[in-house]
């Protein structure tokens, strides 16, 4: 595997046949607003740049990354080597070697889970709408029991806290929350399920709010019973809209310059 220097590879105890990277702007070949690594295929870029950005990554990792046709839901894809790319789901799951569970952003949050075992892995596109889910039961809750159904478990409450304590969780960059605006409806929606997620939001009068979108992320995870988590706090450097030569941001870039491209969080097998 040969990365580019401003990738991300996340720093966490995963075993060694678990591999994982977090593409930033950098390495492609799309030209302004879309540069230079853009993976989107949905973002009104050059398809034979996005396409040629893609069999890039795919060289770089030395495994297939499957693009999910993303709609910010909460369904799961079990993937092998014949899924298809544009499968429409939200998250991912795979035993299978060499077929990396790949999720786009652009100020959403990826969120990549693998075991200590390295027996499976798994990637989840956490936007707010899909975190936050209906009644408690959002992206993260459904990938992990798809997840969870991999290891060979009795289906009780301490075994699922056994599995879930042996799971390992990172999260890539996101909209940080110095940045993420967003409306009451949104604050509603995550403190209807949990009254402790008001702790993830701070007023800023006029019905408006900061939202912290990694820190609702670890509140769900440890909800699931998963303490093990690692990569973004919340700080600056994580963020997507404050760091424009790093990150794509569609909020920052969409409406000002005409469009923003897509990162990609992949997580695999080895051979």
């Amino acid at each position: 595997m040969s990365f580019h220097p401003d990738w991300i590879i996340p720093d966490w105890p995963a075993p060694a046949r678990v591999r994982a990277v977090c593409t930033t702007r950098a390495g492609g070949v799309s030209v302004a607003p879309f540069d230079s690594l853009n993976l989107g295929d949905h973002v009104r870029d050059d398809p034979a740049a996005v396409a040629t950005n893609r069999r890039a990554l795919q060289q770089a990792i030395a495994a297939r990354p499957v693009f999910l046709q993303q709609v910010h839901g909460i369904a799961v894809a079990t993937l092998d080597a014949d899924t298809p790319d544009a499968t429409i789901a939200d998250a991912a799951v795979t035993a299978a070697p060499g077929v990396a569970c790949t999720i786009m952003v652009a100020d959403c949050l990826p969120v990549l889970l693998t075991d200590r075992e390295g027996s499976a892995v798994a990637a989840a596109h956490a936007g707010w709408r899909g975190l936050a889910g209906v009644g408690g039961e959002g992206v993260l809750e459904s990938v992990s029991k798809s997840f969870w159904h991999f290891p060979s478990v009795e289906r009780s409450q301490s075994a699922m806290k056994k599995v879930a304590s042996n799971t390992l969780a990172w999260l890539g960059p996101c909209i940080g929350p110095q940045a993420f605006e967003v409306g009451a409806e949104v604050r509603d929606a995550f403190c209807a399920a949990d009254a402790r997620a008001a702790r993830c939001f701070t007023a800023l009068g006029g019905g408006k709010f900061l939202a912290d979108l990694p820190g609702l992320a670890r509140q769900r995870l440890n909800g699931l019973g998963v303490t093990a988590i690692y990569g973004n706090d919340g700080s600056p450097a994580w963020c997507t809209f404050g760091n424009r030569a790093r990150y794509f941001s569609h909020r920052r870039d969409a409406l000002a310059l005409g469009g923003s491209g897509r990162m990609a969080a992949c997580v695999w097998l080895a051979d």
